[in-house]
């Protein structure tokens, strides 16, 4: 078994929500701004440590995000859930299959599993076929830890509105997206981070996703060393937005990368 390291990267692949910003046909100032934080695509992270990395979502911008990033290879995919802009650029994995020679692990629930495996039927068919497809094993949660290299992966469970999702802890750091809701239970699971990643859509109520009010009340009970606010929409204009939080929490944006000690 792989020695578990010390230190890895967190590198922002999007902070966007699901139609990203620019939206499409948006006049808004922040659509239209010059500021390169008010561009985000949609939400994932990277995880890179000692030549190794993990990737958690591959949205429809996933080929430009792991360009723009420099990612030469990926170890595994940890899905949140199945929707669209978490999910529809999994075939993008295929280059990684080609230069590493592997299969790669992708892990979710039975639930997001299965929606992959509808949506992309055509990489599980077991004739033959021309054209390449992506090579994956779909590994489903089973309540245990997750290992890749070293590294120890749990997954928190939260509420989407009426459906689920996942977050993930690594070491003192954690991966919260496209939540509602953090169960008692998953804030028991949170406890002594030195980093935690929150969603925080916007300033008024949304059904699905937490806002920027509800997610300073997690901060303010969890006490992490550093906050970072993801799954950003049009609402919020990085500079004003981010002058506005306490000491402690800020606006991610694509590029962002954060150094957490494991």
């Amino acid at each position: 078994m792989s020695e578990p390291p010390n230190r890895l990267t967190i590198t922002v692949l999007g902070s966007g929500t699901s139609v990203g910003v620019p939206t499409i046909g948006c006049s808004c100032a922040v659509c239209h701004s010059d500021d390169p934080r008010n561009r985000r695509l949609r939400p994932s992270v990277a995880l890179r440590w000692d030549g190794h990395c993990v990737v958690i979502d591959t949205g429809p911008d996933f080929r430009q995000q792991v360009l723009r990033a420099q990612v030469a290879r990926v170890d595994a995919v940890l899905y949140t859930h199945g929707h669209a802009d978490h999910i529809l650029g999994l075939d993008d994995i295929r280059p990684f299959n080609f230069n590493q020679q592997e299969v790669i692990p992708v892990y979710g629930s039975e639930e997001t599993l299965r929606i992959i495996r509808r949506v992309f039927d055509y990489i599980f068919y077991e004739g033959k076929t021309e054209s390449s497809r992506p090579r994956i094993r779909t590994v489903p949660f089973n309540g245990g830890p997750i290992q890749v290299h070293g590294l120890e992966f749990t997954a928190v469970p939260l509420r989407h509105g009426k459906g689920h999702c996942h977050g993930f802890r690594f070491g003192n750091a954690a991966y919260l997206t496209d939540h509602s809701e953090v169960p008692e239970a998953s804030m028991e699971m949170l406890q002594g981070l030195d980093v935690l990643f929150l969603d925080a859509l916007r300033y008024h109520p949304h059904p699905t996703h937490s806002t920027v009010e509800q997610s300073l009340k997690i901060v303010e009970r969890l006490k992490p060393r550093e906050a970072w606010f993801t799954h950003i929409s049009h609402d919020l204009a990085h500079e004003s937005a981010d002058s506005l939080l306490p000491a402690g929490v800020r606006l991610a944006y694509d590029g962002l990368e954060v150094a957490v000690a494991l």
